[in-house]
């Protein structure tokens, strides 16, 4: 029982820590620190859209297939609608909900923030849920896991925490980041919200989706610098955003 607490105990810390990095570092870009108790908030509801995303997710695939459309148009459905789109829709639907309508949304770059503690919320439980599966590929018959410490799982771990860091979870918080700097263009005109909101999200579900399908068809070393090039340049565009909202002033 004892190596099982430590198990999940070590599943939850490498789950979450690549999300704990990253949020330190974006959170830093905020001049205007947001209450811990609504970081924490927005946080949790993003870990718990993974619940929704899952069934949607597994409904949308299941349609798809009992349409017995071409493998190609199929795939890409599936990549750009049923994983991209729905979790990008799910994060919005998160900040859009608790936060757009809050007194602490005051200043134009809280959109971008918010939405980037949505996701690294949701890739926490993300992260969470890929240790936990890999975990029990180890289990023995009558087991439900096996001590991580001193065997080759343990390594598993750590590598996987370690790129998802780089990948999945810089993918998410990046994507739903752009979806924020479009929100916070319409912090003074709100009648061009809608459009804007659109915009972002469109924008996020393509980074998304052209960031899974790099990653899926990654077939020697030299493929991999495809996604990560793609975050380097979404990240370096996320940059300049947070510099536009910080220089957006109402007229």
């Amino acid at each position: 029982m004892d190596n099982h607490l430590l198990n999940y105990s070590l599943y939850i810390f490498f789950g979450i820590l690549p999300s704990f990095i990253w949020l330190q570092f974006y959170l830093r870009r905020d001049v205007k620190p947001e209450p811990k108790l609504m970081i924490l908030k927005i946080f949790f509801y993003g870990m718990l859209l993974t619940i929704p995303a899952i069934f949607i997710e597994m409904a949308f695939y299941d349609q798809i297939d009992a349409m017995n459309l071409p493998e190609n148009l199929a795939f890409f459905l599936n990549l750009f609608i049923g994983v991209a789109l729905v979790e990008e829709f799910l994060k919005f639907l998160v900040v859009k909900l608790k936060v757009l309508d809050d007194p602490e949304y005051d200043e134009p770059v809280d959109s971008m923030i918010y939405m980037i503690i949505a996701a690294l919320g949701f890739a926490a439980a993300e992260n969470l849920l890929v240790l936990v599966s890999v975990g029990s590929q180890y289990s023995r018959p009558g087991e439900l896991l096996l001590p991580i410490i001193g065997t080759s799982l343990w390594g598993e771990i750590v590598e996987i925490s370690v790129l998802r860091f780089l990948g999945a979870t810089f993918l998410h918080a990046l994507s739903s980041a752009t979806v924020g700097f479009f929100i916070g263009l319409s912090f003074f005109d709100k009648k061009r919200r809608g459009k804007l909101i659109f915009v972002g999200i469109s924008l996020a579900v393509i980074l998304h989706g052209l960031y899974n399908f790099s990653i899926m068809k990654v077939e020697n070393q030299i493929d991999i610098f495809i996604p990560f090039s793609l975050l380097f340049l979404a990240a370096v565009l996320i940059s300049f955003g947070f510099k536009k909202l910080k220089e957006l002033k109402g007229f």
